[in-house]
């Protein structure tokens, strides 16, 4: 589950060069910092599907550092992580991306995890965010209440929702703001009247893909959420503990967006992370 679009901003750092494209699958891309800065950092963002999830904390702090970075949208009607790690390796080949370094949260995460599987080559290395590798009590128990929700056909009120959003994703130290609670509330209403909200959209179960994971060759970060109920920091520890040589971070006070909720700290994990990649040759980077 993401952010709405509405909490994206432009951030102090989205001045930077942009270059905005769609490949051949009708997937609308955006490449944020100049050329020269090498093969991008490519952000995948949760269900919802908008790039501009990254544009007001990530993309200003990647741009800052030199870094350029690619940001997508795979839209809400994604059904799962199979079908989104098809879109991450059309949309590299299409750009002519080979081994760039990436970083997904929830079910962008989920795609990488596949994607790393079947395509190491395009990595250099993934840092994912707000992960599992399994399915859990009550994760399944929200499924089963989506899927329910879908098939009464009746949506829910806009405030309603919003409240639902609210609680799911942020943690209780935000939630103490009511300053704070009162702006994401109106931005998750603001998504649920538009329609761009992702919550209560039912997606394909979660599979037990751990003992998989083992296969995985790329360096991996992964990052879990203290206070996240969607994706509980103990199954993203599980996937560090899959994959050989992957490390782990657990950032406290932060719910299911906890890279908007503590943005400083998810930044300096996903910049060091990124500094112990080797380096890349330029050559091999073909963007436009």
């Amino acid at each position: 589950m993401t952010a709405p679009d509405a909490a994206h901003g432009t951030g102090p750092g989205a001045a930077a060069a942009r270059t905005s494209g769609r490949t051949p699958g009708g997937t609308a891309y955006t490449l944020h910092g100049p050329a020269a800065a090498g093969p991008p950092v490519v952000l995948v963002a949760g269900a919802g599907g908008t790039g501009r999830i990254w544009e007001h904390h990530q993309v200003p702090a990647l741009t800052a550092a030199g870094r350029r970075v690619l940001t997508f949208d795979h839209g809400p009607t994604t059904t799962g992580p199979f079908e989104l790690a098809a879109r991450i390796r059309e949309l590299l080949m299409h750009l002519g991306l080979p081994c760039c370094p990436v970083a997904g949260h929830s079910l962008g995460a989920l795609a990488l995890q596949e994607l790393l599987l079947t395509d190491p080559d395009l990595v250099a290395g993934a840092l994912l965010a707000a992960t599992r590798g399994r399915p859990d009590a009550v994760g399944e128990a929200l499924a089963r209440a989506e899927a329910a929700t879908a098939r009464a056909g009746t949506p829910l009120p806009p405030e309603y929702e919003a409240f639902v959003r609210l609680v799911q994703n942020l943690s209780p130290r935000t939630l103490a703001d009511e300053a704070a609670t009162a702006e994401w509330l109106d931005l998750f209403e603001l998504a649920a009247l538009t329609g761009r909200s992702a919550a209560h959209r039912p997606g394909p179960p979660v599979r037990d893909r751990l003992a998989e994971y083992g296969r995985i060759a790329v360096p991996v970060h992964v990052v879990g959420f203290a206070d996240d109920v969607l994706a509980p920091a103990p199954l993203g520890r599980e996937v560090a503990r899959a994959v050989p040589g992957a490390r782990y971070t657990e950032l406290a006070d932060a719910g299911h967006l906890g890279f908007l909720e503590r943005p400083e700290a998810f930044n300096t994990v996903l910049l060091d992370f990124l500094a112990t990649l080797a380096p890349t040759d330029p050559g091999v980077c073909r963007v436009p």
